[in-house]
């Protein structure tokens, strides 16, 4: 028998740049990206490269008349949602794409790639004088502090020259302008948004790794994804730069070079989500099955499995209300969901920093019978107390979890269990960490056949 087709609709969004044939930039990640945010990508090629990770060997332009059939194909059979542009090459193909964008009708985000990230040169000289006019038709630009300079004049160091840049490029005809702070140095990366109503400032912790190729690309193509589908351009924005955050933290070790960016990070992330409560959910199932009361907590005891790349505690799954002793042993006060913990989420978060193999962890009881215990096993056990908190160190946002976590941790050993010994008046707990189900149910398990037998 046959079955009827069940077509599905999505936006369509187009890039119009170069190839790159290592695949981490260009039309190559331009396609990713777009695919990764739900929106069907067409490309119209201006340019092929033979590049890597470790830089651009050559590049040849094609012949405008085969960028104009390219074009013609595209907008002749496609509904476009929206459309970015990236590595333009010559000046005559910058003008080029400036006769498409007069008669767009959908926003354009241009990203004025000039320089790779190894430094090699992607535009001609002349081609800077060029922009000026594409710039003029753009929803949204969105340069380095370097293709700043080149543009404007004005090279981003802070906020406030960001802020200048930005309005200079809104001089041109831009109606907006994002302002990336990647190549800014500092502890923390600043991208400013600037709009004819304000400036909006995105900040992130620097990510101090060189497997940034194509880290522009995708940041382009997340934001025009989202403007294809309907979002608007701070919402747009705001997605685009988690998405490319994300691609940055958690690089494809690929190539003889640094690697590249993980176009497919979040959406690989977002996949994971199911089976990562669905985990948490058997751990659970075993330790009620098993009855772990003596090693809960006063507070409850909590599950915690972290998606493969969490990045906050909504990241993580765990039991909503926890697990608590009853009169036939123990349960859980809920179901599991997303979001459900902190104090667990937030130390195994901060754990990650130091080893992001590990996914899950739990919180157990603690007192002398459990360090008894715990001396009885052949385990790495790190501790710390939080009575000895610096009081700024509190305040600041990562707060106790990310300090304990930086006391307990160090990059050469990952202790199966690191014991909390809390604030005075504050119940003490000793957490287990785990890379997988299998490792944490063991764990606890193990501490509680040494506690009974101890």
């Amino acid at each position: 028998m046959t079955r009827e087709p069940v077509p599905v609709s999505r936006p369509v969004g187009l890039t119009i740049a170069s190839s790159d044939s290592g695949g981490g930039a260009g039309i190559q990640a331009d396609l990713k990206t777009m695919e990764a945010c739900g929106v069907f990508g067409t490309s119209v090629i201006v340019a092929t490269t033979a590049q890597n990770t470790q830089g651009v060997e050559s590049v040849h332009v094609l012949p405008t008349d085969e960028i104009e059939a390219q074009y013609a194909a595209i907008t002749t059979d496609f509904d476009l949602g929206g459309v970015k542009t990236g590595m333009l090459a010559t000046a005559e193909v910058v003008e080029t794409v400036t006769g498409y964008a007069r008669d767009l009708d959908a926003p354009l985000v241009v990203d004025p790639v000039m320089v790779a990230a190894s430094g090699d040169r992607l535009l001609e000289p002349a081609g800077e004088n060029a922009y000026e006019a594409l710039i003029g038709e753009a929803a949204l630009v969105t340069p380095n502090a370097d293709e700043c300079a080149v543009l404007t004049g004005i090279e981003p160091e802070g906020e406030e020259s960001a802020r200048e840049a930005g309005e200079a490029l809104i001089g041109m005809g831009a109606e907006a302008a994002l302002i990336k702070g990647g190549h800014v140095p500092g502890e923390t990366a600043t991208d400013v948004l600037v709009t004819s109503e304000g400036r909006e400032v995105f900040e992130h912790p620097r990510v101090e790794t060189e497997a940034t190729h194509g880290s522009g690309c995708t940041l382009a193509s997340a934001i025009t994804a989202r403007l294809a589908a309907g979002d608007a351009l701070d919402a747009a924005v705001e997605d685009g730069l988690a998405l490319m955050e994300r691609a940055i933290r958690y690089p494809l070790d690929v190539g003889e070079g640094p690697g590249s960016v993980h176009h497919h990070a979040d959406l690989r992330d977002r996949a994971a989500r199911e089976p990562t409560a669905e985990t948490v959910a058997s751990v659970v199932d075993a330790l009620v099955e098993r009855d772990v009361s003596p090693l809960v907590p006063e507070v409850g005891m909590n599950v915690v499995g972290a998606t493969p790349y969490a990045e906050t505690p909504g990241e993580t799954a765990a039991v909503e209300g926890r697990i608590t002793r009853t009169f036939s042993g123990v349960n859980p006060n809920r179901g599991v969901r997303f979001g459900a913990s902190s104090h667990v989420a937030r130390f195994l978060l901060a754990a990650r920093e130091f080893d992001p193999a590990l996914r899950f962890a739990v919180n157990c009881r603690f007192d002398r019978d459990v360090e008894d215990a715990l001396d009885g096993l052949d385990w790495s056990v790190a501790t710390y107390d939080r009575s000895e908190e610096p009081e700024q160190v509190k305040d600041a946002a990562e707060g106790t979890m990310g300090w304990g976590a930086r006391q307990a941790f160090d990059r050469s050993a990952t202790p199966a269990a690191v014991i909390d010994r809390g604030e005075v008046g504050k119940e003490a707990i000793v957490k287990l960490v785990a890379t997988d189900r299998e490792s944490l149910t063991e764990r606890v398990f193990s501490l509680l056949d040494a506690l009974e037998t101890a």
